[in-house]
This record gives structure tokens, C-alpha cells and sequence, in this order.
């Protein structure tokens, strides 16, 4: 039996595509758009898929040999000037820390002073600061290979925001490595590669068509810039992460080297790989349909969110104790690496309310429970994306 005829999310993809993407994260709350113009505010059930995609990739990057580390938001100047083509290709994108602190001006206004020697600029990737680190932290082969990873956040100014998908700031990983040999650095290039082309097939069951970019898409001062690129529901490729082999760019830039076997000083052979909150983007353009979000079930937030339905508070125990057996009974399973993640809505929205809102944050499946299910010891089960075709 339909829940509904008609969809709940408007316009349609067919009718107004963009718009649709926005509807969608609008209704099933994953973010919003903040006061600082072109940023988001992440929301709870945003932010819960994106720590869910954290925890897998760190767990597959840590398992490729990689280290977690943080490093700075701000990049001194006449560091991002070592590198020209890259800051050529990052200059307009950049903001800039010129003063340190803010003091009132006589009508109470608060404005900038004590102008900087040397201005900063908030990270729009991190390849200058990890490799001033890098030189001095590698003298011989015997240090090599380097592998490290930091999740953090970066800035770019962005003309046209669009949530998740082109934000001034949004997060992300960046991978960065350093080798003895070109071999051995392009090699760690595909592997990342493949790292991401695997996550999002197996884990975000979004289509992949996976290659290198041409020359004028590369990555600023890379030698070859390879991509994975999910297949939206429109029709079109979105860049869903990219795999940079940097060559001895940045190292002969950076004074990056290392004595080898024989004693001769050579440069090192970097790499930098990175995915963003994008990924969000993707995965709601790839499977959310006219009735909102659909969120596959290994990266939900929960799998399972049971909906108890009563009358009287007579009903209401009754339909408690069964459900709360249910959850614990759910929460035993496996799926994935992880317990059955189960939710239990016991909010004082209506039935019908609390079942479409579900639906729209996109839930795998939702379980209603009444006492006439408990009589007949059955719930009523909705796979997500078979909404309408309700399932005993």
C-alpha cells in the first residue's frame, strides 16, 4: 500500500535538478548555510555520515601504512611563494591574515590593527607547510618513505556556494608522502587511487569512472593528477577525489632530499591525495530520490529507526517493552564492520510526521510497532528505497 501519490520533496529531479539538491538537504536536515557568506553549518546527521566516512577511510589508510598528524591553519607567506605554478593556481583563492588582533575605533566599531611583518594565508591545501616539515625531517634513504595523513579543514573563497559541493570552507584529508624512487611515489599515487575508487563503489555504492586529468585541470604543480568521478543522476561527473603525483616539484621547491645507498644527494618524490565533504554531495546526487535522502545502509548514521505507535498510556508500556526488546534484539546483529546502529523515535511528533521525516533523512529501514503488531507478534517494516511498497 502507498504512503503517498505525490512526492515530498518539490521541484522534482526532472522538473528543476539543482534545486531538487537543495530541497533535499533542507528537509532532511544535513546542513544549512551560514551567516559567513559561502560556509555551512554541518548538522547532526551531516556530521554523522561524515565521521562514519572518516572511520573507514582512516581505518584503510592506516592499513596502507600511513600516520595521522595536524598541522597548522596558517601558512606563512614566503612559504606558498617556494612553489610558483602552485601558487599561481591557488592565488585567487586564498584568504589572507594581515592584522593580529582587533581594537574599538572611537564610534565603538571594532577594526583591524598591528598589521602583520608578514601576512598568512588560511590553508587552502597543505603541500608548502608539509614539505618545509618534510626537509627537515628526512636526511637519508633510511627515513624514506614518509606517509602521513591530516583530516582538517581548508579555505577558498568560492563565488558560487553550493552546500557540500563548492564551499569557501568545508573538510576534508589530505594525504601527503614522500619517496626515494618516481616508482615508488607513483605507485603510492594509484594505490590512493584505488583506496578512494573502492570506498565509494563498496561503501557509497556510487558508479566510478576513474582516470588521469588533462593538463589543465591537473593539480597545480603536479606532474600527473589522477581522479575518481561518481556518476550523478543528472547525467553528469563529479570529481569525487583526486591522487596527485608531484614528482620532485615540491621537493627541489622545498629542499626536500635525502643522501642515498652511495652517499649522493638526491631530491625526494612527493604525492598528495585528499577527499572533501564532497563525497556527501555525491552520494545525495547519486541515490536520493523525490521523497529525499536515501543514505546507504553501511554509511547511515542508524540502520534502523523504530517508530512506536499507541493511543492510550496503558498502550504506551506495553508497545515500550516490546520495542526496547526489538532494539536490543536488532542491536546483537552485525552489519558491516559495525552492531546494528537502532534508533527508537520517541518524540510527540504524529505517526505519519515521524514516519516522513525518516523517510526524507533517508533511514534504511523504518520499523512501526502498535499494539495490534505486538498482538500478532509482527512490525511493519519500510525499506527505504522501495518507499510505498510496505512490507509485514
Amino acid at each position: 500500500m502507498s504512503k503517498s501519490t505525490k512526492p515530498a520533496i518539490t521541484p522534482t529531479r526532472e522538473e528543476n535538478f539543482p534545486e531538487w539538491y537543495q530541497q533535499v538537504i533542507k528537509e532532511s536536515k544535513l546542513a544549512e548555510n551560514s551567516s559567513t557568506r559561502g560556509c555551512m553549518i554541518i548538522l547532526p546527521l551531516g556530521q554523522a555520515i561524515w565521521e562514519n566516512i572518516q572511520k573507514k577511510l582512516d581505518t584503510e589508510f592506516k592499513a596502507t601504512g600511513h600516520e595521522n598528524v595536524y598541522f597548522p591553519l596558517l601558512i606563512p607567506l614566503e612559504l606558498m611563494q617556494k612553489e610558483a605554478d602552485h601558487v599561481e593556481g591557488f592565488a585567487k583563492e586564498c584568504a589572507v591574515v594581515t592584522h593580529r588582533r582587533l581594537v574599538q575605533n572611537e564610534k565603538g566599531e571594532l577594526v583591524p590593527d598591528g598589521e602583520l611583518s608578514s601576512p598568512y594565508i588560511i590553508r587552502p591545501t597543505s603541500e608548502m607547510v608539509i614539505g618545509e616539515a618534510f626537509a627537515r625531517w628526512i636526511k637519508s634513504y633510511r627515513d624514506l618513505p614518509v606517509k602521513i595523513n591530516q583530516w582538517a579543514n581548508v579555505m577558498r573563497w568560492e563565488m558560487r556556494p553550493r552546500i557540500f559541493l563548492r564551499t569557501a570552507e568545508f573538510l576534508w584529508q589530505e594525504g601527503h608522502t614522500v619517496h626515494a624512487t618516481r616508482e615508488e611515489a607513483l605507485e603510492e599515487t594509484l594505490t590512493m587511487l584505488k583506496v578512494y575508487k573502492d570506498f565509494l563503489e563498496e561503501e557509497l555504492a556510487i558508479a566510478i569512472i576513474e582516470g588521469e586529468k588533462s593538463e589543465s585541470e591537473k593539480f597545480p604543480g603536479a606532474d600527473q593528477t589522477f581522479s575518481v568521478e561518481a556518476m550523478m543522476q543528472d547525467g553528469k561527473a563529479l570529481q569525487a577525489g583526486t591522487s596527485h603525483f608531484l614528482g620532485q616539484n615540491f621537493a627541489k621547491a622545498q629542499g626536500i632530499k635525502f643522501l642515498d645507498q652511495t652517499g649522493k644527494e638526491q631530491f625526494g618524490y612527493t604525492t598528495s591525495w585528499g577527499v572533501s565533504t564532497r563525497m556527501i554531495g555525491g552520494l545525495i546526487m547519486s541515490h536520493s530520490d523525490d521523497n529525499g535522502l536515501v543514505v546507504p545502509p553501511r554509511i547511515a548514521r542508524e540502520q534502523v529507526v523504530i517508530v512506536p505507535i499507541w493511543k492510550k498510556e496503558g498502550e504506551k508500556e506495553q508497545v515500550s517493552e516490546y520495542v526496547n526488546s526489538l532494539k536490543r534484539e536488532l542491536e546483537d546483529q552485525e552489519f558491516g564492520d559495525r552492531p546494528v546502529q537502532v534508533k527508537i523515535d520517541w518524540s510527540d511528533r504524529r505517526g505519519g510526521e515521524k514516519f516522513w521525516g525518516h523517510v526524507k533523512a533517508g533511514v534504511p529501514y523504518i520499523v512501526e510497532v502498535g499494539p495490534r503488531d505486538i498482538a500478532k507478534d509482527s512490525v511493519f517494516v519500510t525499506r527505504r528505497d522501495l518507499v510505498g511498497q510496505k512490507q509485514g
